[in-house]
């Protein structure tokens, strides 16, 4: 027969346990909530893959100066540059000692792309448009009116500037003239004309592409001028759709 004892006992065991169990129901309950708490965050965005580094990178036709402000358009600190400013709807690079330019710092598409824009030399006699422009992971330029002010072609192809390799061309070129600059890279190939004119037409495939220690702070993509002062307007950059 139990004791008055023992039934006092027992109903304290029973207390305690329902006690335990409540703090352990609540305890797992909680760390439930935050379980699911963490799943419903959203994850971080995945990296974009190159050679387009960009996820906002433009789907159609981009323009990339509105002709009034450098926007995203850097001076380039050659050191000895010239004074830059837009007028008139353009660009203008003064001359500088030795070189004066502006590096695109914005979104920038680097494979299966067009670059059209109008480039001037305002003075000088050296090359007035030093296009630097990316192909995938490596950079070229396009250089027009260089060595003297008649040589065009790409700088640079297996370690060969635009005067000594299979691209170069001799042109020439107007003071205060605006002239039509396109240049198209789709993989292995790199294409270039000067108003309706083709200039290049390079299967860059096996070939080690590269720009001159010049250039370095082009790159991405700038233009440049050599102890010549230019201008440009009307940059674009179209996708060309694979």
């Amino acid at each position: 027969m139990r004791t008055k004892h023992t039934v006092i006992k027992h109903t304290a065991s029973r207390s305690v346990l329902f006690v335990t169990r409540s703090i352990l129901c609540t305890t797992l309950l909680f760390l439930g909530i935050l379980a699911l708490e963490g799943c419903c965050k959203s994850a971080p965005p995945a990296a974009p893959n190159e050679p387009n580094a960009s996820s906002d990178l433009p789907e159609t036709e981009t323009s990339l100066f509105d002709g009034k402000t450098l926007g995203q358009w850097k001076i380039t600190d050659f050191g000895g540059q010239g004074d830059v400013y837009v007028k008139d709807g353009a660009i203008y690079l003064e001359t500088g000692s030795d070189m004066t330019g502006v590096t695109w710092a914005g979104p920038l598409i680097r494979m299966n792309y067009e670059i059209t824009l109008e480039a001037m030399r305002v003075s000088g006699s050296d090359f007035f448009c030093g296009l630097t422009f990316p192909v995938a992971d490596k950079p070229c330029s396009l250089i027009l009116g260089g060595w003297g002010g008649q040589i065009c072609g790409l700088s640079t192809i297996d370690y060969y500037d635009a005067a000594d390799n299979e691209t170069t061309t001799v042109r020439d070129f107007e003071n205060g003239k605006w002239y039509h600059v396109r240049v198209r890279v789709t993989p292995n190939r790199i294409q270039a004309w000067l108003d309706d004119e083709q200039l290049v037409d390079m299967d860059v495939t096996d070939r080690h592409v590269d720009i001159r220690a010049e250039m370095d702070l082009s790159q991405p993509m700038g233009i440049a001028t050599w102890q010549t002062a230019g201008a440009i307007r009307n940059f674009h950059q179209n996708p060309i759709q694979n």
